[in-house]
């Protein structure tokens, strides 16, 4: 039997990159999947198709998680979909590289009303699908929670908060059957990362490579595995952790 037989996931911005990844992934082992998107219709019609395909079921979802009316309709249209929930995954992010002196109110509302406050409507919306069921949370975090860089100080403090919330639900919620943990990618290949300047042979690319024990960038494939586990009955006793996926680049 698939890891996730007959389960529902919702894995918001799963457009591309490692959301993208991870719904794919989902499906194999059994899943049936919410692609959520704010944007890209396109991206994540394409990743439906691709699940579908293959035998798989999904739909796609449009929601700017950072509206909390957005994100009730999300999961409105998962229940009238599915019927139920198992799985949340907390994947759209907003990120830029910008140093203090343009660190405006502006930017710091686009990237905490992303990676912080959706996260908190997402999760308080799927409780309510859960039921006494219970489910899984798994917050999309970063290295940069723990060992931020110049230049990403606005990022790195959403990816700590984000951190300190999954710490925090783990005790509150672990009497309702609910585990919830971080993943802490490291440098990954993704849309993302490429439009932010980290292009194959780039110097940021040579940087992360060099401080990756491993000695490659990771890919959307290398995080998504990483997800299923937690996801599944195999992460059982997991609750709580903030789990390094960088090939060695931060280790904790």
């Amino acid at each position: 039997m698939s890891k996730l037989e007959n389960k529902v996931a919702v894995v918001t911005g799963a457009s591309k990159g490692i959301g993208a990844s991870i719904a794919k992934h989902f499906a194999v082992e059994g899943a049936k999947v919410v692609v959520n998107y704010a944007s890209s219709k396109e991206g994540a019609d394409s990743v439906v198709r691709e699940i579908t395909d293959k035998g798989g079921t999904a739909i796609s979802v449009q929601a700017d998680v950072s509206k909390e009316a957005d994100v009730t309709r999300l999961f409105e249209e998962a229940k009238n979909a599915f019927g139920r929930l198992d799985i949340l995954v907390n994947n759209a992010v907003f990120q830029q590289f910008l140093p203090i002196e343009q660190a405006s109110a502006d930017a710091f509302h686009q990237h905490f009303n992303v990676n912080v406050l959706g996260p908190i409507f997402t999760i308080r919306a799927s409780l309510e699908l859960f039921g006494d069921r219970g489910g899984n949370i798994i917050n999309i975090s970063s290295g940069a929670s723990k060992s931020p860089m110049a230049g990403v100080s606005l990022y790195s403090a959403t990816k700590a908060a984000l951190d300190a919330i999954t710490i925090s639900l783990s005790k509150e919620l672990g009497a309702k059957k609910v585990r919830i943990n971080s993943v802490l990618p490291g440098a990954t290949e993704t849309e993302g990362a490429t439009s932010a300047g980290v292009t194959v042979g780039s110097e940021y690319e040579k940087m992360f490579v060099s401080n990756t024990p491993l000695g490659r960038r990771g890919k959307p494939e290398d995080i998504a595995k990483a997800v299923v586990f937690l996801a599944s009955d195999d992460a059982a006793w997991i609750t709580g952790e903030q789990i390094s996926v960088s090939g060695g680049m931060y280790g904790f």
